[in-house]
């Protein structure tokens, strides 16, 4: 890993002034996607808040929120489905805002995903400024808003807090504030259950310090190495707490979370559900086109990564990436959600933003405004549709 600590960090206005580029891009590319919402939600006689905040997981959150855990329903074919699935921080956050403003739950919802997606967007962008320069942190951000589920950025899921919670977790790693890694990446582990690749990666990160530590012979100063250690303490907390909890509450011990899962259907198995999905694909003529669009899109996840790791990310990066990508493409959860699963995993565009940035700033902005247009009549397409994203 590149020992990236030793780089000074800018003052908190200078930092807001190198990313306003950014964040200014990136409200711009959301702005653009909710009223393309808007404008085809109103023409289908839906209502565009509605399907950003009360439809498919939001209701499960803002049920949480409201009635809190122990609501399940039963389905016809034996499944339950409860809400003890559904990690605590969003509903927390929302009942927090209900509680200090004449909000609804899912209001709160929306307005938390609202700030918690310009969060991420800065921490995105601080991540890619300080491994590659601040052209290149511009172009990261506004891939990660331009992405075709990018409209799930604006919707009252998690995705957009656990994503804020992740990239300043692993900020904070790049720049040796282990205590803030770890609080941070605890936060994060009360968001999702994927909260386990911002612990993987902040464990890594520490224990490669402690090797290069052993190996350069010098005696570490104890201040430093205390506070990596709290960090490194710190960050499972959030995941294996709530974990535990419903270990505890359901009555069936530490695995209590994976059988909770499994009345869902989620489960680990390796890409198999995945892969006969796809396979099955390929029986007809229509949905073959498709299987190959399946493909091709896990081919070119597999081919960022790599281009991170031959590009010589950070290992924290590379263990978070690949944590969130394999437990999005091999879980057997239902298929049209793994794209919004893969979306925390902002280091795979980080290859990509790179080649953006060694454009010509016309080109570059061209390529990027195309695939804004593009993504914002997707994600109005694809929110309107029958089948949760």
């Amino acid at each position: 890993m590149t020992d990236l600590e030793t780089r000074a960090a800018p003052s908190r206005a200078g930092a807001l002034r190198r990313a306003a580029p950014a964040l200014l891009g990136y409200a711009a590319v959301r702005a653009l996607g909710l009223v393309a919402l808007a404008l085809w939600s109103a023409a289908r006689d839906k209502s565009a808040y509605t399907l950003l905040t009360a439809r498919w997981d939001a209701l499960w959150y803002t049920r949480v929120a409201e009635l809190g855990y122990g609501y399940e329903v039963r389905l016809a074919n034996g499944d339950v489905h409860s809400n003890l699935a559904f990690f605590p921080l969003l509903p927390w956050l929302e009942r927090l805002v209900a509680a200090v403003s004449p909000l609804s739950y899912a209001d709160g919802g929306f307005l938390v995903s609202l700030f918690a997606s310009v969060a991420a967007a800065w921490g995105i962008f601080v991540v890619a400024d300080h491994v590659y320069g601040r052209r290149a942190g511009v172009c990261a951000v506004l891939l990660w808003a331009v992405l075709p589920v990018g409209i799930v950025q604006s919707m009252a899921y998690s995705e957009s807090l656990f994503t804020a919670l992740a990239a300043w977790s692993l900020y904070a790693v790049l720049t040796g504030r282990w205590v803030s890694a770890g609080t941070l990446a605890l936060l994060a582990g009360l968001t999702r259950p994927v909260g386990m690749a911002v612990v993987a990666a902040v464990w890594a990160a520490g224990l490669a310090r402690f090797a290069r530590e052993r190996r350069s012979g010098g005696a570490p100063e104890p201040g430093p190495r205390a506070r990596r250690v709290l960090g490194m303490l710190l960050a499972p907390l959030g995941t294996a707490g709530y974990v535990l909890w419903v270990g505890h509450r359901t009555g069936k011990g530490p695995l209590g979370y994976l059988d909770v899962q499994a009345g869902w259907r989620n489960g680990f198995d390796g890409g198999y559900a995945f892969a006969r999905f796809v396979a099955e694909k390929f029986t007809s003529f229509p949905s073959a086109l498709a299987g190959a669009g399946l493909i091709a899109g896990v081919v070119s996840v597999v081919w960022l990564y790599v281009a991170g790791v031959r590009g010589r990310q950070p290992l924290p990066l590379l263990v978070y990436t690949g944590v969130v990508t394999a437990l999005a493409l091999c879980a057997s959860s239902y298929f049209g959600s793994k794209p919004r699963l893969l979306m925390p995993a902002f280091p795979l565009l980080l290859p990509l933003a790179l080649a953006l940035a060694r454009m010509r700033i016309r080109r570059s902005a061209l390529v990027l405004g195309s695939v804004a247009v593009a993504s914002a009549v997707y994600g109005a397409f694809w929110l309107n549709g029958s089948g949760p994203p």
